[in-house]
Formats: structure tokens, C-alpha cells, sequence
């Protein structure tokens, strides 16, 4: 298994230095959080030692359903997700940029991970076998890497893709969602008629962090009445608390950052 690659040594930011930007796909830098990284073919590097999550038994873990969730949609999916060791090959696969988009953020890039046939297969058969014969007529992928994961999900488990999208995209007659930032607001929105009430739906994103676009997409099936099973993310950042924006809505990921 190979360590996560990093492009080059990130800087000391203390946590009060860091600025989080609601839009991007980042991990904010935790003061000493980096651990020496031995690599003949990367040296000098450092690791980002609290990105995942430890198991006893596997070097990396899944996180489970929220124990406190007890809404009857539940009951069609497992509260508990067995250890997988398909994971670490998912894990090792996706590299750390550090200071992008800008000075102290750590960007977690899943392009290399999309490089990796193995890794990327392993990731969309894991949501598959999470949701194949639970009778989800809808996955809707949340721009823009929503993109990526939701259509070769819908697929394998006979489902419609619908793309939520930011404003002035989508061609057709629309509804949307307003949604906060840490300075002003954007909109999600989604075709008019691309889904039926009664359906059930899942949500797909790379990642959650604040939980803005996810709780946006959540509201905008909830209000044509589609029953949202669940949102799923490849990973979270829980020290961003984005899963309280979903309410009682449940979230499952595949990575989750320590």
C-alpha cells in the first residue's frame, strides 16, 4: 500500500491563522498534526497523521449511521458498516496538497484516486453494495464532483441520475434552494420535474464539510416530497460539524478524518 502522496511540505499554521472557504473541497491545518513520513521515493514529506480515522484490526475505518437516528427511512439500510479492507487502497490513493486554494489549506485531491482503476472501482462498489436492492429510484450528485460518484451508482442499482446544480446552469425551468456562506449566500437547484413525489432518493458528494450544498440539495427533494434515504460522501470533516446542517437526515462516508 502506498502513503498518501503530498506535493510538497506543508507550513506551520496555527488553528486561529486558518481561513476555511465555504466553497472549497479543503482540510483546514491542525498546529502539529504532521508526522514524519519515511518514503524512499518521497523524502522529506510530512503526513497528514489525523486524516483518518484508526481501526484495531485495518489501518483505516468507515464510519457507521448515527447511533441517535431513529427515523423509520433507517430501517431499510444497516446501522452498522462492517470494516472493509477495501478502504486502505482508497485512502492511500488520494494525495494532500498543501496552501491550495490559498495559504493554509490543506486540499484533499480525489483526482488521483481517479487515476487508480482499482481505487475508483472499489469506491463506487461500495456505495452500490450499500444501496443496490433498497429501492432508490433517484441519486442525485451534487455539483460538481457529485458528478463523478452519482451517475455510475444510479446505474449499477437502476436509478435515475439528477444533478443538483449551481445557478444559471441547468437549461430548463428550475426550483432552487437558498443556502448560507461564511460571506453572503448561493442557491442550489434542480430541474422541475426531474423527480416525483414518493420517490427515494439518495444524495452524493465527494465530501461534506460545512454542510451547506448537501443540506440545500436535502431540502430541495424533501420539498417536492421524495423520501431522502440518506446522504453519502467519500469523506467528512466533523471538526466542520456539516452533519448537524442535515437534521435527522442520515450520512454515511467511507473516509472520515480524525
Amino acid at each position: 500500500m502506498h502513503p498518501l502522496r503530498i506535493l510538497s511540505a506543508p507550513q506551520t499554521v496555527t488553528a486561529a491563522s486558518i481561513t476555511q472557504p465555504q466553497t472549497s473541497r479543503a482540510y483546514p491545518v491542525l498546529n502539529n498534526c504532521c508526522q514524519p513520513l519515511s518514503n524512499t521515493h518521497t523524502p522529506k514529506l510530512s503526513l497528514y497523521s489525523s486524516l483518518f480515522s484508526l481501526s484495531s484490526s485495518l489501518p483505516y475505518r468507515r464510519c457507521h449511521l448515527r447511533s441517535n437516528c431513529v427515523s423509520p427511512i433507517n430501517m431499510a439500510l444497516d446501522s452498522e458498516v462492517p470494516q472493509d479492507d477495501r478502504i486502505s487502497r482508497i485512502a492511500s490513493s488520494i494525495r494532500i496538497i498543501p496552501n491550495f486554494p490559498k495559504p493554509g489549506i490543506m486540499f484533499q485531491d480525489i483526482t488521483t484516486m481517479l487515476l487508480d482503476p482499482k481505487a475508483f472501482k472499489d469506491t463506487i462498489d461500495l456505495f452500490v453494495e450499500r444501496y443496490k436492492g433498497k429501492d432508490i429510484s433517484v441519486v442525485a450528485g451534487v455539483e460538481a464532483r457529485g458528478f463523478i460518484f452519482g451517475p455510475p451508482i444510479a446505474l449499477a442499482i437502476g436509478a435515475k441520475f439528477v444533478p443538483m446544480r449551481k445557478p444559471g446552469k441547468l437549461p430548463g425551468a428550475v426550483i432552487s434552494e437558498e443556502y448560507s456562506l461564511e460571506y453572503g449566500t448561493d442557491k442550489m437547484e434542480m430541474h422541475v420535474g426531474a423527480v416525483e413525489a414518493g420517490e427515494r432518493a439518495i444524495i452524493i458528494d465527494d465530501l461534506i464539510a460545512t454542510g451547506g450544498t448537501l443540506s440545500a440539495a436535502l431540502k430541495l427533494l424533501e420539498r417536492v416530497g421524495v423520501q431522502v434515504v440518506e446522504s453519502a460522501c467519500l469523506i467528512e470533516l466533523p471538526e466542520l460539524k456539516g452533519r448537524e446542517r442535515l437534521g435527522d437526515n442520515p450520512l454515511f462516508v467511507l473516509i472520515k478524518s480524525a
